[in-house]
């Protein structure tokens, strides 16, 4: 399986005619494809997309091709620095487990894709130690909002590394580090009396979540750059310091 993967990320599109060798060899197991998918393809970066002809598109229309379960990404360059991907038509008899996947991951990126570039709703958040965010006190400042609740076990697991982010920036007064969960407060006192978290932590944001930020997935993060735009929403937590770098 290694050897697989590793052939099928150093090749171009154009060495492989048009990636026909790679969806070839992929679509047919849906563990091969969910291999190269995860080592290969990051739909939340920032990536020259392209259609199954290899003729440029948006990255919208991108997603909602794959939306269709009609299709797959294939990345088109070894420089992982580099992204361009492009669309694989599936044939017929490839695995349907593949297609089903990837309409609810491209559905779930399209989702958060078309949230970037909109105004931050306004809000008003208190925090558990009493400190206020609102859309005014926060105007020229970088705010990186953390959507979870306790019984989320990725929301949890991320927390080491979103405490580091916090740490390397915690000499900037410019960049303040907010969560949203869903739980009650003595409910979230109780588990931060176990779990380390340097957020600051606002409870009972489920209707807020729900309604202005139309959250289907946990965790969610939300970079605003200072002027209250949304610059990036990501579910993984390797995408946050990326994003926050993007809009410094």
């Amino acid at each position: 399986m290694p050897i697989l993967i590793s052939f099928l990320i150093t090749v171009s599109c154009q060495q492989l005619n048009d990636t026909k060798v790679i969806g070839a060899r992929i679509e047919n197991s849906y563990q091969d494809w969910w291999l190269y998918y995860n080592d290969s393809i990051k739909l939340s970066s920032e990536f020259k997309p392209h259609d199954a002809n290899l003729k440029e598109v948006s990255k919208e229309v991108f997603l909602k091709s794959l939306c269709t379960g009609k299709y797959i990404p294939l990345r088109c360059s070894s420089d992982k620095q580099n992204n361009t991907y492009k669309l694989y038509e599936l044939k017929p008899n490839a695995d349907e487990n593949i297609s089903s996947t990837m309409q609810n991951v491209a559905q779930t990126e399209l989702n958060n894709f078309l949230k970037e570039g909109q105004q931050m709703k306004p809000f008003r958040f208190v925090d558990l130690n009493g400190h206020v965010h609102t859309s005014e006190n926060t105007k020229g400042k970088i705010v990186i909002l953390k959507c979870w609740f306790i019984h989320c076990k990725k929301c949890v697991e991320e927390m080491p590394e979103l405490n580091k982010i916090v740490q390397q920036y915690k000499n900037r007064d410019d960049i303040v580090f907010v969560s949203l969960a869903s739980d009650s407060e003595a409910a979230l006192k109780k588990f931060l009396s176990k779990c380390n978290f340097d957020y600051a932590v606002v409870p009972n944001q489920k209707e807020f979540m729900d309604s202005a930020l139309n959250l289907e997935i946990y965790p969610t993060h939300f970079i605003i750059n200072k002027r209250g735009i949304i610059t990036k929403v990501v579910n993984d937590v390797k995408y946050v310091e990326e994003a926050i770098k993007a809009i410094e």
